[in-house]
């Protein structure tokens, strides 16, 4: 989480009225961390405390602005985490915005349900997700080549190979599951390139990363049968 390399617990911000609101908030934060991204000041009904979305995260400032709260605010009547609730409603993705021509097309029985991921050829969890990706049926998942230059160099022209093939599913399949390298020069036009700035405005930070139908983000690798059921509850929205 970004806000992390801010503290680890409590921030003191800078001092504003005792009747601070929105607007004072968004000041202070604005005043002490230069260059963070506020989206959004609204107060909750609990605690007195303000939201506030910062880079993409949830945290919480003090009716007084004073204070910055990092950490998940649960209900202990229902035992439900607001806050994990919260983050995972501002990451998701609308199935819509997806550029499904880019990516890898697999259409397993049906087809009926949609998954979409971000992966990288040379992730480790990506390869163990590829198993268990062969378990679903009914499902049609778009894989969009993301490869993470910074972890893994040759993912890069890998990925561009594997979509030079003539056949594409094939051979990202032979890839991940046996380690056959594509034998294309990579050469042709790719959408790679395009993925990767796309994940970045996504902020996909990882791989693999799981879309579903709903927009709901899975980061990270998932085994089948928690996978299914989460791809029919997202289909039946």
């Amino acid at each position: 989480m970004r806000l992390l390399k801010y503290s680890l617990s409590l921030l003191l911000l800078a001092s504003v009225s005792a009747q601070a609101g929105e607007k004072e908030i968004r000041q202070a934060f604005q005043k002490n961390f230069t260059g963070a991204n506020v989206a959004s000041v609204s107060k909750t009904p609990y605690g007195g405390l303000y939201e506030v979305v910062i880079d993409g995260q949830v945290a919480y400032a003090t009716a007084d602005g004073k204070y910055l709260v990092l950490g998940n605010v649960i209900d202990l009547a229902s035992k439900r985490n607001i806050t994990a609730a919260r983050n995972a409603k501002l990451s998701e993705v609308k199935w819509s915005a997806l550029p499904l021509a880019n990516a890898i097309k697999e259409v397993k029985g049906n087809g009926s349900r949609k998954l979409a991921i971000f992966s990288d050829a040379d992730c480790p969890y990506c390869r163990k997700l590829e198993p268990e990706l062969d378990k679903l049926t009914n499902v049609t998942i778009y894989t969009f080549l993301y490869p993470i230059e910074g972890l893994h160099p040759d993912a890069v022209p890998t990925s561009k190979k594997i979509w030079c093939e003539k056949d594409r599913l094939k051979a990202w399949k032979a890839y991940m599951l046996k380690g056959e390298e594509p034998k294309s020069r990579g050469d042709c036009p790719n959408p790679v390139d395009e993925t990767v700035e796309l994940g970045g405005k996504l902020k996909v930070s990882g791989t693999p990363t799981m879309i579903l139908e709903n927009g709901q983000r899975i980061p990270g690798y998932m085994p089948a049968d928690r996978l299914d059921q989460l791809l029919t509850a997202a289909s039946r929205k």
